[in-house]
């Protein structure tokens, strides 16, 4: 049986594809390959132990391990869908390194939506964070699906901002480890009308390495990606580079020089992506889509022809780690939940950027009192920090 449109698979098939997915050293690529040599994933998995080079011995997932999967799936409401299958996102199905199999919790009918990926920092601005809310206010207004990876900052701001239009979670451990853990009361809400997507096993947690992997597939499930603040060689900018890479859109909203966190959004604007100054500029672009040509490749700060794994083919992931992760923050108190004025001030202070921004507007996102903002405020000004502009607007120096 081959992996393309229109499959259909019995139980004892779907045990088997997710068991040959799960075995070690099978890619995208790969468990393609090997459907398509032996006929079907079972025939596949007997050949598996043979096939490695050099008398190496290639690990096969247990049956015990994909039974477990399974009853987890189960427990918590998850489906498992193959490729090719009614149900798999068909956007993500267009691309190059599809998984052969996704656990997928919420609302399918979702994927058949148009969809936008919003990506950026997770140490956001403020302004970053404002006009994060307006661009998807805008799209999901337009009937746009909203697609992003549940980090902090930028990530769910978008999420929580669509989550009454619709918001598609792509998760980068598995369905039961939802990073980062403080967001996982949130995801529950977001599937009331949403989706979480995940090709990571049942009980694997996130590492730095997995995080690629998921923006693939953030990149994969939308026309479109926008990214708002990324710094240089920011993961957003892979998410970028893998959307140009499939022939979508790519949109980058400008920031200015002297803040760290436009550096990459800037850059992307110089190598080629759209400036997103709206949501129109995005609905206009989609509309005509049909009439553009593919986009070229925009820089990520990697160098040319590098891959991010070895041709999609992806490690053996059927041991979770317990290691601390690579690339996330650690998460950063609200003031409005802390009595320490210390915590309260670098929350304030991250915030705030060179981009003009209204005390209202800073204190709505720091969900602070005002009282303690403008006391903030004030404390920066003296100091030789703060720049005050008409309309109660206020920048970093």
């Amino acid at each position: 049986m081959s992996a393309e449109e229109g499959l259909v698979l019995s139980d004892a098939q779907r045990f088997d594809w997710l068991r040959l997915w799960r075995s070690e050293q099978v890619g995208p690529r790969t468990f393609r390959t090997l459907i398509n040599k032996f006929g079907s994933a079972r025939a596949a998995l007997e050949a598996l132990p043979r096939l490695a080079p050099g008398g190496k011995q290639v690990r096969v997932a247990s049956k015990d391990e994909i039974e477990r999967e399974f009853e987890a799936a189960a427990a918590c409401g998850a489906r498992f869908i193959a490729l090719g299958e009614e149900n798999y996102p068909l956007l993500l199905r267009k691309t190059d390194s599809a998984p052969p199999i996704v656990a997928i919790r919420g609302e399918l009918a979702i994927f058949k939506r148009p969809a936008v990926a919003i990506v950026g920092s997770r140490n956001a601005s403020a302004a970053g964070l404002a006009f994060t809310e307006r661009l998807v206010r805008g799209l999901a207004e337009a009937g746009f699906v909203i697609v992003s990876g549940l980090a902090r900052g930028i990530d769910i701001r978008a999420h929580q901002t669509s989550r009454d239009s619709g918001t598609v979670a792509v998760l980068a451990g598995g369905q039961d480890r939802i990073y980062p853990p403080e967001h996982a009361s949130e995801l529950e809400r977001l599937l009331e009308g949403g989706a979480a997507i995940s090709e990571m096993p049942f009980g694997w947690e996130a590492r730095g390495r997995d995080f690629p992997r998921r923006n693939r597939i953030i990149a994969g499930l939308a026309q479109a990606t926008v990214v708002i603040e990324a710094a240089s060689r920011s993961g957003s900018l892979i998410t970028a580079r893998f959307a140009a890479e499939q022939g979508r859109e790519v949109f980058a909203v400008p920031g200015s020089p002297l803040d760290p966190r436009a550096e990459g959004t800037n850059e992307l604007i110089r190598d080629g992506a759209t400036l997103c100054c709206s949501a129109q500029d995005v609905i206009d672009a989609l509309a005509r889509q049909i009439e553009m040509p593919p986009r070229t490749n925009f820089g990520s700060g990697m160098s040319e022809g590098e891959s991010l794994w070895e041709e999609f083919d992806l490690p053996e992931i059927s041991t979770p780690p317990r290691a601390p992760l690579e690339t996330e923050t650690a998460p950063v108190s609200r003031p409005g939940t802390s009595a320490d004025p210390g915590e309260a001030r670098a929350r304030i202070v991250a915030l705030l950027g060179p981009a003009p921004i209204s005390i209202d507007e800073l204190t709505r996102i720091a969900e602070a009192p005002a009282r303690e903002v403008r006391s903030i405020l004030l404390e920066l000004e003296l100091a030789g920090h703060l720049a005050r502009y008409g309309g109660d607007l206020v920048s970093l120096i």
